[in-house]
């Protein structure tokens, strides 16, 4: 009986890596794209150790245009894609955006134009199969407009919009389609945040997205508290949220 297929982009972030930790538990065959060949030997070793059945790795750079249907074909080789997660990105400076529209385009080509690429390709081989499950990272940043972010804001923002109208089109097929929506994560690309209790562990956050997954639900606030805050945030008005400093 052939193992269930998992594709992980961006996987040596902290979030998929503990995603991946928690399927190769299960014995799930793991395919692995991030840009360190370094890391990437290094996670497949772990998952091997925890039980996955199979790994296999291929480095590729999301701040470059590339061959994404190369990528499609190289995961679904001789199977199907049961469950695809999408985990990659840039937190970005916002000062240094504002300043530097190159700057800006480079962090929008990483955190949302490749993102839509992906999820364009591999939905038509998915959608093809009429089977799995895709997982994107999107974030609670994307849900309204702030001074702080709304560079990267702006991004999530049209991931999640993206994986509505996606989720839509690929609910016939029966190809599920979850938005994951993180609060603040203890990553190394937030260590340089002052953190709070309102900081949790990347585990907490992969425990979460496996749930939501079996469940398959459409959106996923995590930890569930988000849902509570961005619910607020969402229900102040214009008026008064421009004179804010959030």
């Amino acid at each position: 009986m052939q193992a269930n297929r998992m594709v992980i982009i961006g996987a040596t972030s902290a979030i998929a890596t503990e995603l991946g930790r928690i399927y190769a538990t299960k014995r799930w065959e793991i395919y692995l794209l991030a840009r360190s060949p370094e890391k990437l030997k290094i996670l497949e070793d772990d998952l091997k150790a925890r039980g996955a059945v199979a790994t296999h790795s291929r480095c590729f750079d999301f701040a470059h245009r590339g061959n994404y249907q190369g990528i499609v074909d190289w995961a679904s080789q001789g199977g199907c894609i049961d469950l695809l997660l999408i985990a990659h990105g840039v937190l970005g400076d916002q000062k240094a955006s504002e300043e530097s529209n190159e700057l800006a385009l480079q962090d929008f080509e990483v955190n949302f134009l490749s993102y839509m690429c992906l999820l364009n390709s591999f939905s038509k081989n998915m959608e093809s199969k009429k089977k799995g499950t895709i997982a994107v990272i999107s974030s609670v940043a994307g849900d309204r407009g702030r001074q702080s972010n709304y560079f990267y804001g702006t991004a999530k923002g049209a991931i999640t919009i993206f994986c509505e109208g996606l989720r839509n089109r690929l609910f016939k097929s029966n190809v599920h389609v979850l938005t994951v929506k993180p609060g603040f994560v203890k990553t190394p690309m937030t260590a340089h945040i002052k953190q709070g209790p309102l900081f949790v562990e990347p585990h907490k956050i992969a425990e979460d997205i496996s749930r939501a997954v079996e469940r398959k639900k459409n959106q996923v606030y995590t930890p569930w508290f988000w849902w509570i805050i961005m619910t607020i945030i969402k229900m102040i008005p214009e008026p008064i949220l421009k004179r804010l400093k959030l």
